[in-house]
Order: structure tokens, then C-alpha cells, then sequence
């Protein structure tokens, strides 16, 4: 590409909502929190390495059926309440950390033992939960 030569339109998002290709058979809740998969699939938040937290689910998708891709999932990006996990539970001392994944739905003050990926990072704590900033 050359530098340009005359005025263009760039286009531009918010980079708040995005759309993805869900995972072959995955099953994705509406409030789910959003990961991409090492392939670069949607899938839910589970316990796994190297998943890349994309956002909350707006709708629920079933591609229980279908091959990578079949189905697209809407994501937003931004601050998400998350329930708590009760082992590696989450306090007012971890605000500014990272928040780290446990499943679709409950996040963890650590990486467990090295087996979760990053949710990403803790804004608040309160009685109900703690809200992550994600993406």
C-alpha cells in the first residue's frame, strides 16, 4: 500500500461490540463471558490456557450441530459482573489485577495452578461479585 494521495473515509468502530465465529459444538448462554479459542473460535469461558477473553455473550447460540464457524456469536466488550469463586476468591486487595477464568459465568483471584487464562482486569468487588474488564 502507498501512503495516500488524496482525502479517504477511514472506516472506525467503538470496539465495544463485536460478532464471532462460534467453535464446532459449542453451546454459548446469553450473559456468558466469551472466549476465543486457540483456533480463533467463540467459545464459553472454561478452565483451559491460552484463551483470549472476547467479551459477554448479548444472545444465546447452539452450534452443538454444526462445524467451526456454522454460527456467529455477538460479543461486548467493557466492564461485566462475574460471580465470585469461593477458593480463589476475589477482594478488594486484587482490584487493579487480573481476573482469571473459571468458567462462562465465575472468575478467580489466580491462575489456579497455571490452568486458567486471563478474564481480564478486577475494576470492583462487591457482595454479589466482581466486575472485570474485558477485552
Amino acid at each position: 500500500m502507498t501512503a495516500l494521495a488524496k482525502d479517504r473515509i477511514t472506516p472506525r468502530r467503538s470496539g465495544e461490540d463485536m460478532v464471532d465465529p462460534v467453535a464446532a459444538g459449542a453451546v454459548i448462554h446469553a450473559g456468558a463471558l466469551v472466549v476465543l479459542d486457540a483456533t480463533g473460535y467463540a467459545a464459553p469461558g472454561s478452565t483451559v490456557l491460552n484463551l483470549v477473553a472476547r467479551g459477554v455473550a448479548q444472545a444465546a447460540v447452539d452450534n452443538s450441530g454444526g462445524a467451526d464457524g456454522d454460527k456467529t456469536v455477538a460479543v461486548r466488550r467493557g466492564i461485566h459482573h462475574f460471580a465470585n469463586d469461593g477458593v480463589d476468591t476475589v477482594d478488594r486487595t486484587h482490584i487493579g489485577g487480573t481476573a482469571y477464568i473459571v468458567d462462562d459465568q465465575t472468575v478467580a483471584s489466580t491462575d489456579g495452578t497455571g490452568t486458567r487464562s486471563a478474564a481480564g482486569t478486577i475494576i470492583d468487588v462487591d457482595a454479589d461479585g466482581v466486575w472485570v474488564d474485558v477485552g
